[in-house]
C-alpha cells in the first residue's frame, strides 16, 4: 500500500467550547485530485488551516507524505504550496518582488527563482502588471497571483481554497490545465470549492464535511453509485446522483442523519 499524500486521525479543532471540527478521519492518496466539499461553516477551511500548519489542532494526528505535520513542520512545509482563503499577499511588493521573496523563502537558488518568476508572469497573464503594486490589483490578478507564489517551488502537495474565486473563464481554463499536469507528474491536489460543477469536472475523489464532521469520503464513481460513507467504504446499489443530488441531500440531514426541518416561506415585501 503507498505512502498518502494526507492522512488524518481524529483531527479535532475546538474554540473555546464550540467544536469546530471533530473527529475527522482523511485519506488522500498520492497523486489524486480530491474536493473537499460542505457548507459555510462546516470546517472547510479551519481544516485547510490544520493540515497546512497554520493553524495547531486541538486533539488528532495529521500526516503529510508519510510524516508527521506538528514533528517536521518546517520540511514539510517546504513541500507543499497553499492559496488559503484570504491569499495572504504583501500589497506593498510588485508581482515580481513577491514571488521572487516567495521562491527565496522555499530556498530556491537566485537563479531558479529569477527563471521561474518570470516564467509564471508570463504563464498567469501578469507580465504586463510586473511593476504594479499588488495593492492595486483586481481581485483575479491576486488570485492568479497567489497561485504562482504556490507552485513556484514545485510542491508535492497543493492546498487550494476556492482558487477560482473571481478569475475570468481564459485564467480559470488556463489554471485548470496547469493542475492536470500537477497530477499527471504525481503531485497531489486539495481544491475546496462552493462551485459543485467544477469539483465534479475535475476531481476524481471527493470528501464532505457538515457540522465539523466528514460524512462522506470517496470516489466519485462510489458516491454517484450509492454515497460512500465516512470512513470511505461504498454501499452497493443505488441509481446514480450528481454530485449536486448528493451534497444536497446530505447536508440536509441533522447529526443524525434525520432530514432537517425546512426553512418557512418567507418573502421580501417590495420584491413580492
Amino acid at each position: 500500500m503507498t505512502t498518502p499524500a494526507i492522512d488524518t486521525a481524529a483531527l479535532t479543532r475546538r474554540f473555546g467550547d464550540f467544536t469546530a471540527v471533530q473527529d475527522v478521519n482523511l485519506r488522500v492518496d498520492a497523486g489524486q485530485f480530491f474536493g473537499f466539499l460542505g457548507p459555510n461553516g462546516a470546517g472547510k477551511s479551519t481544516t485547510i488551516k490544520m493540515l497546512t500548519g497554520l493553524l495547531a489542532p486541538t486533539s488528532g494526528t495529521i500526516r503529510i507524505l508519510g510524516e508527521d505535520l506538528k514533528q517536521n513542520s518546517a520540511e514539510l512545509k517546504r513541500q507543499i504550496g497553499v492559496v488559503p482563503e484570504g491569499m495572504a499577499l504583501f500589497g506593498r511588493l510588485t508581482a515580481e518582488e513577491y514571488l521572487r521573496f516567495v521562491g527565496r523563502m522555499y530556498g530556491l537558488d537566485r537563479a531558479t527563482t529569477i527563471q521561474r518568476t518570470q516564467e509564471l508572469l508570463e504563464f498567469m497573464q501578469l507580465a504586463d502588471e510586473r511593476k504594479k503594486l499588488i495593492t492595486d490589483f483586481s481581485h483575479g490578478m491576486q488570485k492568479k497571483l497567489a497561485m504562482a507564489a504556490a507552485v513556484i517551488h514545485g510542491p508535492r502537495v497543493l492546498f487550494l481554497d476556492e482558487p477560482f474565486e473571481g478569475v475570468d473563464a481564459v485564467a480559470a481554463g488556463t489554471l485548470k490545465a496547469m493542475l492536470q499536469r500537477m497530477i499527471a507528474r504525481g503531485a497531489t491536489v486539495f481544491l475546496t470549492s462552493h462551485v459543485l460543477e467544477i469539483v465534479e469536472r475535475l476531481c476524481t475523489h471527493v470528501a464532505i464535511i457538515h457540522r465539523g464532521q466528514l460524512v462522506a469520503q470517496g470516489s466519485l464513481e462510489e458516491l454517484r453509485a450509492g454515497q460512500a460513507n465516512a470512513d470511505g467504504a461504498s454501499p452497493s446499489g443505488g441509481k446514480q446522483r450528481s454530485l449536486e443530488e448528493i451534497f444536497l441531500e446530505i447536508v440536509g440531514t441533522d447529526r443524525e442523519g434525520n432530514p432537517a426541518a425546512t426553512a418557512p416561506e418567507q418573502e421580501l415585501s417590495w420584491l413580492s
